[in-house]
């Protein structure tokens, strides 16, 4: 008899005695990964930043550099991240999100003391001050980076993207370009503009084509005005005498747009390399899930159904069934509505052409969303031709937690 769920039977061959839950990374789906974002890129004349808050493990991200020489550099999400990765030998980092503690104005103004290319976010005289005023404490002109809004807003009070800058014109981008070169400690020498709505938002969802046709609509003529205002942003900066260390832009679901993009130098990409459970339908990307983890059955509450032991791995963000883990294998695996991915406890029903499963069998899941997956462990066993290869800590599992 021929099986139904052959992947799922080989992964559970794999793992067999090993202790569960665990996570692992499919090796072969993860490389097709790193090897189509560099060739998407090849020919552009732009680099690619990691996206590590989308990996959260040293190894990967390392096994990512080394593949091609297109990939450069890191978007970091804290700067005690950042300093970690330092101590791993790696420079060249953007801190994509602001700072005015002030341990992390101190640790930047060491990291950049001790030759480390290093760049924090800024959108406010308030942030320039701040770093100002640790730059010259230590003696040093900190880097900063200018993130301008791309959300798209086509009509008033209509707004379509993330909330984060406040900078979304030229004529605001040049006049914190102008206070901050009247500064001695910080100077702003790049820019950022991150089209999350673009990135993040699936427009090939199976069965809603409508949906999907809508989508891709409004993401084109976003596209077109953030592509428009993002050039007038850095020809006025230059204007205003910025000498650009980079022009970051994107994500993985936006690679595509952002690559056509004259203005941007560079595509930050994270989630694509795991191919979360939020990431399988992109009318314009294609990657391979390569991210997966594994909860034991130990009851059957029913013949037509397992519980297995934990699960509730559910994602950040507004909350919502797409936020829950995604059971993958065994095939047509479902949730019970009352009950979802529990803390400890998560009950399945079983398909009808599901394989025999047992007690301290396996049931493979995929997080929603990439990075969060490795807050939840210390290890990823890394599988390649059907066998455990190596096996790898994530952040946690160095006794690592930047946010």
């Amino acid at each position: 008899m021929v099986s139904t769920n052959p992947r799922y039977e080989t992964l559970r061959d794999v793992f067999r005695g090993k202790r569960l839950p665990l996570a692992f990374v499919d090796l072969e789906a993860f490389d097709s990964n790193v090897g189509y974002v560099a060739a998407r890129v090849q020919g552009s004349g732009k680099t690619v930043r990691l996206g590590t808050k989308s990996i959260r493990c040293e190894p990967l991200l390392r096994r990512i550099l080394q593949a091609d020489p297109v990939y450069r550099g890191f978007l970091t999400y804290t700067v005690e991240e950042t300093a970690y990765l330092a101590g791993k030998g790696h420079d060249d980092f953007l801190v994509a999100y602001p700072t005015v503690q002030p341990s992390d104005l101190t640790l930047l103004a060491r990291l950049t003391r001790e030759g480390k290319r290093v760049s924090l976010m800024v959108d406010s005289p308030a942030q320039l001050t701040a770093l100002t005023a640790a730059g010259e404490k230590a003696g040093v002109i900190l880097s900063a980076c200018l993130e301008v809004d791309l959300a798209y807003r086509p009509l008033p009070g209509v707004h379509l993207g993330l909330r984060r800058s406040p900078v979304r014109t030229p004529e605001q981008a040049v006049e914190l370009v102008r206070l901050a070169q009247e500064l001695r400690g910080v100077r702003v020498d790049c820019l950022m503009g991150y089209e999350g709505h673009i990135a993040g938002t699936s427009d090939a969802v199976p069965g809603r084509p409508l949906h999907n046709l809508l989508l891709r609509a409004l993401k084109a003529a976003s596209v077109k005005e953030l592509t428009r205002r993002r050039a007038a942003v850095v020809r006025s900066m230059r204007e205003a005498g910025v000498s650009f260390r980079f022009v970051n832009g994107g994500g993985s679901g936006s690679l595509a747009s952002t690559l056509q993009d004259a203005s941007v130098t560079e595509a930050t990409v994270g989630s694509g390399f795991f191919a979360p459970g939020l990431f399988h339908h992109f009318a314009q990307v294609r990657f391979q899930p390569s991210a997966f983890f594994a909860l034991q059955i130990v009851r059957k509450p029913a013949p037509n159904m397992i519980a297995c032991a934990g699960g509730g791995y559910v994602a950040s963000g507004p909350t919502g069934p797409e936020k829950a883990p995604r059971p993958v294998m065994p095939a047509g695996l479902r949730y019970l509505p009352l009950e979802g991915a529990g803390e400890v406890s998560t009950p399945l029903v079983l398909p009808q052409d599901c394989p025999d499963l047992g007690l301290g069998d396996p049931v493979f899941f995929q997080h929603a969303k990439a990075g969060e997956l490795c807050e939840r462990f210390n290890e990823l066993h890394l599988i390649k031709g059907g066998s455990i290869i190596d096996t790898v800590p994530t952040y946690r599992g160095e006794g690592m937690n930047f946010m």
